[in-house]
């Protein structure tokens, strides 16, 4: 069976992803920091028969990451690699004279150096795969100006970058950047808490990156407007 590693796993479209994965035969290294939430999730995923290893944890801690590889290996290897945990540098958002550094290097080091951190951990893994792939969650922030949201936002266009490189470097590999639009998650909540307007379930975008598994299209970065047409 194919394997998959997936960061912040224990709700929202992560979890609707490990769900969807785990139906369809895959076994799962799943992350997230809360234990018991993550546990909850591994245990609901096992009714499909496969394999889920929950590792709770901390994407920035380098001895993390290799366990969750390690993990995986165990499994038979690393086919997909998905990046979706996040932080948002300050909750609620702020504006940018207000956001502290501290909370920006926060972003930074989980939205970014700990994406590259785990890429290079699973690369060897990965190039073995038969197809080996590597999934990054997005947002329209990076690529638009949206008051309170520059500091997140700065770090997902880092990532964004990231994602376009490593395709280059790694032609072996599908490599995603994948901008889901708004959906109704926790981090959302958190980022703008007086904002109760309806948003789509995580649930509705999974269709779309089960397309991306299926299709293999070229590396590069796919937007809510490029999926819509698969949800």
């Amino acid at each position: 069976m194919p394997v998959a590693i997936i960061t912040g796993a224990s709700k929202g479209l992560g979890r609707a992803l490990a769900g969807a994965l785990a139906a369809r035969g895959w076994d799962l290294v799943l992350d997230a920091r809360t234990p018991e939430t993550l546990e909850e999730t591994a245990v609901a995923l096992k009714v499909y028969g496969t394999r889920v290893t929950a590792l709770p944890g901390d994407v920035t801690d380098a001895g993390h990451r290799a366990g969750l590889v390690a993990a995986a290996r165990r499994l038979g290897g690393v086919d997909l690699l998905v990046s979706n945990a996040s932080a948002l540098g300050a909750e609620p958002l702020v504006r940018l004279e207000e956001l502290p550094t501290a909370g920006l290097r926060r972003a930074l080091e989980v939205n970014v150096v700990a994406a590259l951190g785990l890429v290079q951990e699973a690369l060897p893994s990965l190039r073995a795969a038969p197809a080996g792939a590597v999934l990054t969650v997005g947002s329209d922030a990076a690529v638009e100006a949206y008051e309170m949201w520059g500091g997140y936002g700065a770090s997902k266009a880092a990532l964004n970058q990231l994602a376009a490189v490593l395709g280059v470097e790694e032609p072996g590999l599908r490599v995603w950047a994948v901008d889901p639009g708004d959906m109704a998650t926790d981090l959302y909540a958190a980022a703008v808490p007086d904002d109760d307007g309806p948003r789509p379930d995580p649930v509705s975008v999974v269709p779309a990156l089960l397309r991306l598994l299926d299709e293999r299209p070229a590396s590069g970065r796919y937007g809510a407007a490029l999926l819509e047409g698969v949800r």
